[in-house]
């Protein structure tokens, strides 16, 4: 029966706060109506600039390919290389393109003459990428007698269309939830400790697992919420839908929710100000972040950083989500995820409970 008022008396607080109903409706909607396309690793729209020293036919060919493509975003033509290097230096351009005096001469005579990319290595992404670009389009100038004789084939699986947004969909999710489901039981324990109505919960016979436990379960119900919203969204803006068992992603989700509410609580159980409380958790919610292999692959990371993923409950969840929403596997293939996932959540929540002093 005292579990029963505790958990009314969070949600009361949560209805009548003026501003959380709010954010936590808003928020999803927000995060995946914008967010698909403006955090988008495709490189596109660089900007490149063409020395044609040998305006031929062929030359003026490959111009057009260059102009023609959805990647460069072409600026012009200098008449000289140096005056092609200001403008990199200046920024007005990435991609420095320079074809040879007599290119098209030295092709008819079954020579190779060489063309010039100097990109803008600033950014080392974008730069090895427009080279790459580049050097597609000159490559698949000519069928060689090597392309005839050996035919290749590509099949994109999961993805045929390259659709960027299939691959950041399920991130988000995850950003959402970590964000939602982390700083606001964060704020929680540690708000009643500068307002004393703390006080009032610890002379009562109140145990500490009924406490938190009615802390943790509107956090809990917030996250079935938000992950409704965004395959809502996700099907309604974007077409794409979860090629899974839906059950899963929901399992996933309260696992994730259930760690970081669980850690929003130890956090806000150790800390004597919301200013110190959120710090400390903008600490962890980044490098947990960003070690978990959400926008880049986990594998390209250093072998060091690599074995901490083994403890970092993101990369269990990014992992096990894509591997349902994209590649529509089963409970085979995410158990071992889901395994790690359960056990790190429930230390957690053991700790929460355990981490909460009550003076009795």
């Amino acid at each position: 029966m005292i579990f029963k008022y505790l958990l009314q008396k969070e949600f009361i607080q949560i209805r009548r706060n003026a501003f959380l109903p709010k954010l936590i409706v808003v928020f999803p909607i927000m995060i995946m109506c914008v967010m698909p396309w403006v955090m988008n690793m495709e490189v596109k729209n660089i900007k490149v600039e063409v020395v044609d020293n040998d305006r031929s036919p062929l030359s003026r060919q490959l111009l057009h390919r260059i102009e023609a493509s959805g990647y460069f975003d072409f600026q012009g033509q200098p008449s000289t290389y140096s005056q092609a290097l200001k403008d990199i230096e200046m920024n007005r351009t990435d991609i420095i393109i320079e074809i040879p005096r007599g290119f098209s001469v030295d092709q008819r005579n079954g020579l190779q003459p060489q063309i010039l990319i100097a990109a803008n290595a600033t950014n080392g992404t974008k730069g090895s990428m427009g080279v790459a670009y580049a050097s597609q389009i000159f490559a698949s100038q000519g069928q060689g007698k090597l392309q005839a004789s050996m035919p290749v084939s590509t099949l994109f699986l999961f993805n045929k269309n390259l659709n960027y947004k299939v691959f950041m969909i399920p991130a988000l999710m995850a950003i959402v939830i970590m964000l939602m489901c982390g700083f606001l039981p964060t704020l929680n324990i540690v708000g009643e400790k500068e307002a004393g109505t703390i006080e009032q919960i610890n002379v009562t016979p109140v145990s500490k697992m009924d406490f938190i436990m009615a802390k943790l379960i509107p956090y809990w119900l917030i996250a079935l919420f938000i992950i409704t919203v965004c395959m809502l969204i996700s099907w309604a803006l974007y077409g794409i839908t979860c090629q899974g068992n839906i059950a899963l992603v929901y399992l996933l989700s309260m696992l994730l929710a259930l760690f970081f509410s669980s850690f929003g609580l130890i956090i806000s159980n150790y800390s004597d100000s919301l200013q110190q409380a959120v710090m400390v958790m903008w600490f962890f919610v980044v490098i947990l972040m960003l070690m978990s292999g959400l926008f880049t692959p986990a594998r390209s990371m250093p072998a060091w950083a690599f074995a901490t993923t083994y403890v970092n409950p993101m990369h269990y969840f990014i992992d096990a989500i894509r591997t349902v929403f994209v590649r529509g596997g089963g409970f085979s293939s995410i158990a071992h995820q889901l395994g790690a996932l359960a056990v790190i959540a429930s230390i957690m929540a053991v700790w929460a409970v355990l981490s909460y002093r009550k003076n009795r």
